[in-house]
């Protein structure tokens, strides 16, 4: 098998031109989870000394109908930088991406620092506000399919977000109604407690499955806690809008 930091570079390659690649499991079929994270690791880092920064963590795979999908028992996580922030109301150019689409979530702002195997009181005496959000997932393969280490390696799809207005971490965010609009019609309508149950849930997950790799959820990091519906396909000429109950929401415009 290739060297991991080879795999590594792939995908950084494939991220930074917008270009989709063959899944990495079809060449490689023994590559494992881990090496998957571990590639991911090594991607993100050349994103680092290129002079991006980190920011946090996002959650993915985090509703049962996307496990059971995939054919795992838990959440996947990948590594968020400030070059994948795009402004609330601003643009997202396609060109920048291979076949992007998106998804509303939930998004924890931190005040204090989360490691390891935390309760869910303590998660969320760690917060300082929450977001409406939409992530932007754009998976490097082609044709958007993936085994999961493929997309772990892939940074779980993670290429950029929308964060809408920060609200006080005391609105109770376990059920909330988050309708994803086209051109002002709805599209896609779904519940925060499609995140695993509980949107807080991911957060405590983010805070275990992160420290297994030596890191930790440090103060000023938010944790996108994971799609609350399926996520929609994004088109030139279209704003794509988010409403979240009590939360308020955000919109990004598709350019060519």
């Amino acid at each position: 098998m290739a060297g991991l930091e080879e795999l590594a570079v792939i995908v950084d390659e494939a991220q930074r031109a917008a270009r989709a690649i063959p899944q990495l499991t079809k060449d490689h079929p023994d590559l494992s989870v881990s090496d998957a994270y571990a590639i991911q690791a090594l991607s993100v880092a050349r994103r680092i000394a290129r002079g991006e920064k980190r920011i946090g963590v996002k959650m993915g795979l985090t509703s049962r109908a996307k496990m059971i999908q995939v054919g795992v028992e838990e959440a996947a996580w990948g590594r968020l930088t400030d070059a994948m922030l795009l402004e609330e109301g601003g643009v997202l150019k396609k060109s920048a991406f291979v076949h992007p689409r998106l998804e509303p979530e939930i998004v924890f702002l931190l005040k204090k620092r989360l490691s390891g195997k935390v309760s869910a009181l303590e998660a969320m005496a760690a917060v300082e506000a929450v977001a409406p959000a939409m992530e932007v997932i754009d998976s490097r393969y082609e044709n958007f399919k993936f085994a999961l280490p493929d997309v772990v390696a892939d940074n779980t799809s993670s290429s950029g977000l929308v964060i809408g207005a920060w609200r006080s971490p005391e609105i109770d965010v376990s059920n909330l109604g988050m309708v994803l609009s086209v051109n002002g019609r709805p599209k896609e309508i779904g519940s925060s407690a499609a995140i695993l149950g509980h949107p807080l849930r991911s957060l405590v997950a983010a805070a275990r499955m992160s420290a297994e790799w030596g890191e930790a959820l440090e103060p000023g990091h938010i944790v996108m806690a994971g799609g609350a519906t399926a996520a929609h396909p994004a088109s030139v000429g279209e704003t794509i809008s988010l409403e979240v109950q009590n939360l308020g929401g955000g919109s990004i415009n598709v350019e060519a």
